[in-house]
């Protein structure tokens, strides 16, 4: 038994990101062809395509804004040009803003994570979901967080986004799932990426002694269980929210 996505099309949108760049080289690496959306970094996106095409798979990177239907209309128009349908959709892109209390969290840090949470998956779903539809195969994985569950102070914006996404992704497990289609999402704990180990700030004793496993998890981690839900091996899963995050949060029954 191995983890195989050979003849798999897989969009990742933040390919270029701290986790994104993992999860495209790890996709690629179990077999499936990957296109590499980015909004700004486009020299990240070029080396990350050039890494996919040196393990034997296809790759094509797209630029757009995963906020706009029209935008990920054309991304996926130009995907099938180059790959073919997609049938793996890594809903990973969030927008960026600087955390602070509800009582000073600007409205337009709320609105932002909407629509780069919310507005996307339901983007994605409307683009992508139809030809998985009619192929009888599909997967979507959101990349959610653990501060979902954790709702600590100046979380506000992110977690309002978060917790809506997870909304839209249970519902549509439900309607698309007797096509074969399943929808799951990931939640990272605090997790380490390139720039930690770029920064030597791998280790915070304060955040690790929360943690079962008492330490912080990798990007390699995040990607894995990724690789697995879009996988054969987990065709019975579908409307979870995993966390990876070694047991910091734990979702109760």
């Amino acid at each position: 038994m191995k983890l195989d996505l050979t003849n798999r099309i897989a969009l990742v949108t933040g390919a270029t990101g701290e986790l994104g760049r993992v999860m495209t080289r790890t996709l690629a690496q179990c077999g499936a062809d990957v296109a590499i959306h980015y909004r700004s970094n486009e020299a990240q996106a070029l080396k990350l395509q050039d890494e996919v095409k040196a393990l034997g798979r296809r790759a094509v990177i797209v630029h757009g804004d995963v906020t706009s239907l029209e935008s990920i209309q054309s991304m996926k128009h130009r995907i099938e040009q180059s790959l073919g349908s997609v049938n793996i959709v890594v809903a990973n892109a969030v927008a960026q803003y600087q955390w602070t209390t509800i009582l000073e969290q600007a409205p337009e840090d709320y609105e932002s994570q909407f629509d780069s949470c919310v507005m996307q998956s339901v983007y994605l779903a409307k683009t992508f979901a139809p030809a998985m539809i009619e192929a009888k195969w599909g997967r979507f994985i959101g990349i959610n967080t653990e501060c979902s569950m954790q709702n600590f102070p100046t979380q506000s914006a992110y977690v309002a986004g978060k917790r809506g996404m997870d909304g839209v992704y249970r519902i549509l497990a439900k309607e698309i799932g007797e096509h074969r289609i399943t929808v799951n999402q990931v939640a990272p704990g605090w997790t380490i990426s390139d720039r930690d180990r770029e920064n030597n700030t791998e280790r915070s004793e304060a955040y690790e002694s929360t943690v079962p496993l008492k330490r912080r998890g990798t990007d390699q981690e995040i990607a894995n269980a990724v690789a697995f839900l879009a996988s054969d091996l987990a065709s019975f899963i579908t409307g979870a929210y995993i966390p990876v995050n070694g047991g910091n949060v734990m979702p109760a029954i």
